[in-house]
Parts: C-alpha cells; structure tokens; sequence
C-alpha cells in the first residue's frame, strides 16, 4: 500500500463524531434499505431528516471554512461506516452497491431557501470529482461482480477490476482510507485471490487429465473445468508454459533471479551491476527486436541512474532504486505522467507473455518492488478505466498474464502437474 495501516486519518471533529455515532447505532439496528433511504435524505436531499440535529451538525460542517477539505472525508467516512457495518453480514452485503449507487443520482439544487441544504447538496455534487468517489465506484464493481460480466463485448476497463486483486490496494483505497477499510479491502482482496489460485489450480489439473486421456485413448468422462482467465486456452497454455518452464538455459524465471542475485553479491561497483542488470534483462528480449532500438535505450537508461553512485559497491537501496526505476521506464511512469509507449512497443513486438516476463525477471530479483510494479498497472488501470476493454485488448491480456504470473510465483497456485503437458503449443 501507498499509505501504512496505522496512518492517520482525516479530520474528525466533535461535530463529526456525532454524524458517525448516529450511523453507525443506525446501520446496527434497522435493514440495509431503509439505512439506504435514510442516507439519501440526509446527504442527498438534504432536507426532512428524521433526525433534526444531525442535519442541522451536517449543514453547519458544509457552510465552514474547511467545509472544501473536511466535507468529503465525512462523506466518505459515513459512506464506510454502512460499508463496513453490512460487508460482515453476507446477508447484508449485496446492499453495498445499492449504497453507492446513490452517487450516481442527479442532485436536484432545487429552489430553497436554506443556505446550508443548497451548500450540503452542491458538496455531494463536488464529490464526484474526488479520488474518494472513484474508489467507492471501484469497490462496488468488485462487490457486484458477476461471472458472466467480462463476457460483455463493450465492457468498460473499469468494470473488470474484480479480477486483478493485485490493484486492489491502489485503486480501491484512497489517501484518507481509515485502518478498518484497509482491512476490509485486505480481506477482499485475499478472498478474491485465494478462489483464482483455486480455480487456475483446477484448471491446470483438468487440462493434464485430458492431454493424459488424449495420450492414453481413454474415453473416461471428465467434468469440465473453465479457464479463470480471459485468456484463450491456448494463451493461457502459452502464459502457463513461460511463467513454469525453462525459459534460458535450460533454467527457469527463478532459476535466472537466484543465478543472478549469487553473481550480484560479488560485483564490487554499482556501474558493473548496472552492466550486469541491463544482460539479465536483455536475455529476455527477442534480438530481433532488441537490435532495433530497444537495447540500446534501456542500456543508456540504466546507465543514467544515479551516477553519482556508480563506484560505489552496490547495496539494497541501489538495487531498488533500480529495479523500480526500471519498472518506471518500461510500463509508466506517475498518474501525472502517464506516458508508456516503452510498455505498448514491448507488447505490441513481443507480446504480453514475453513483456510480463520481462517485468517479472525484475521482481523475482528484488521483491520489494512487488508493490512498485503493482501501482504502474494500478496508473493504466485509471488511466483507461472508462474505456471498451475491446478497445485496449493489449492491456486486459498484460493484466491477465501478470494475474497467472503473480498467482505461480507469489501465490498458492498448484501447477506442479504442469510438466506433463507444458510440451503443448
């Protein structure tokens, strides 16, 4: 995560408190719909409350001076207080979405009278501006998922963030996230993450019963698994073959890392392990390609990097800095600078497979930078959030191959079986 468990939260003022007391002893004792209404008139309508002082505390927090900054944490506070309250009940959850889908109810200004209701209705209005709106929006994707959802040919990106709980630490937290929402996302995220290790492992098993039976000319009936990933099958058998097999001298993507980091601890400057970092990554690289222009970029790239360092002996925060510099350079480097023509030419040349072994050659090496890796798809991710996935087919099967990857290198996939099938295209 960007931001550590125990940060500190935003503000949370006497005034506040009193807003959250009242939710939260409401989300505990009424249905989820009616807290659904509930929630509306307060915020949204602004008007007729049930509870009068609790309107008059929210109306007087919109017309402050700190109204701009305070408001929107409040709101997105309140939003988590029913959030977190309902994601414990699986008979409550489903509710969550219902929730946040009152942001995307036209906010009528109305002709009214009262200053601190037209104040209170022009801040719900501005709330779906902030970073605290898209993260709610993001969260309702994940919690209303259905499997047959990213079958839809004009799917937004957006809307597939369930799959890739790898972003989830980016993209469904924002900078004022409290220590009970990242605990929520943690949990979703590990359950998420725990059923597509499962489902790949079944997957992979089915797929070696029937090249066993095609082998064997046995006519046994078995029960068919689906492929978890929007891959095809054979790209999946592509990706599973890469990520698993012996992909350079007879030696696998973890092979070549151990290999290389048993080299590294003996090189006596930080320039010669640049050299040597810029051959690692080099070896994955089709010459054909590399030849081109590619190579001789990365190399004057990496050459670049903290010069000032370069007869140094190289240590932890060296190798770091660049391996996520590295990272910064072929996928993207800021939300403020999206720029990632390195990583479309790498996809659109080589592949996805190939391109996301690339990337993962630098983190089976430096594992830190895990987090790193995960924030620059999490930037794409944004970055093309409401775009037809048929649009952006590159990046949906960079996201599935870096899923599969992750899964076998990271995770608790079980593809041990896979030598017996891996000679397949």
């Amino acid at each position: 995560m960007d931001t550590e468990l125990n940060a500190k939260p935003g503000p949370a003022s006497a005034q506040a408190q009193q807003i959250y007391d009242h939710l939260l002893q409401c989300a505990q004792s009424i249905p989820p719909q009616e807290m659904i209404e509930k929630f509306r008139h307060l915020f949204l309508e602004a008007i007729s409350y049930e509870n009068p002082q609790i309107a008059r505390i929210l109306q007087q927090i919109a017309l402050s001076k700190q109204a701009e900054q305070e408001f929107r944490y409040i709101l997105n506070r309140s939003f988590y207080i029913l959030i977190n309250t309902w994601q414990h009940n699986p008979h409550h959850q489903a509710a969550i979405p219902e929730l946040i889908a009152l942001l995307d109810q036209p906010i009528h200004m109305g002709a009214t009278s009262a200053r601190g209701v037209r104040r209170v209705r022009e801040l719900i209005r501005d709330f779906g501006e902030t970073e605290q709106y898209h993260t709610l929006r993001r969260l309702s994707q994940v919690l209303k998922h259905t499997a047959t959802d990213a079958l839809e040919q004009n799917l937004p990106v957006g809307n597939l963030i369930q799959r890739y709980p790898y972003l989830y630490d980016h993209c469904l937290l924002s900078e004022d996230s409290d220590y009970e929402q990242k605990m929520m996302v943690r949990d979703i995220q590990e359950r998420i993450q725990q059923k597509f290790e499962t489902d790949l492992s079944h997957y992979v098993t089915y797929q070696v019963r029937r090249a066993h039976q095609a082998a064997t000319g046995s006519n046994r009936m078995l029960e068919v698994v689906e492929n978890p990933t929007l891959l095809s099958d054979r790209e999946l058998a592509a990706s599973l073959k890469q990520y698993t097999g012996k992909v350079h001298s007879g030696q696998t993507y973890r092979d070549v890392a151990q290999s290389f980091t048993a080299h590294a601890e003996h090189t006596k400057t930080f320039r010669a392990f640049k050299e040597d970092f810029y051959s690692y990554l080099t070896t994955a690289i089709d010459p054909a390609y590399g030849k081109r222009s590619f190579n001789n970029n990365l190399y004057e790239y990496l050459m670049g990097i903290s010069t000032q360092n370069d007869q140094k002996k190289p240590d932890e925060f060296m190798v770091m800095r660049t391996c996520s510099q590295t990272l910064n350079y072929l996928v993207v480097e800021s939300q403020q600078k999206p720029n990632h023509f390195v990583f479309v030419d790498l996809i659109t040349n080589l592949g996805a497979t190939y391109t996301i072994g690339l990337l993962l050659k630098i983190v089976l090496l430096c594992s830190k930078v895990k987090p790193y890796l995960e924030k620059r798809f999490a930037i794409l991710f944004n970055h093309y959030e409401t775009s037809s996935k048929d649009g952006v087919p590159w990046l949906i099967k960079s996201l599935e191959n870096l899923n599969v990857a992750f899964s076998i290198h990271f995770g608790r996939a079980d593809v041990s079986c896979l030598s017996h099938i891996m000679q397949r295209g």
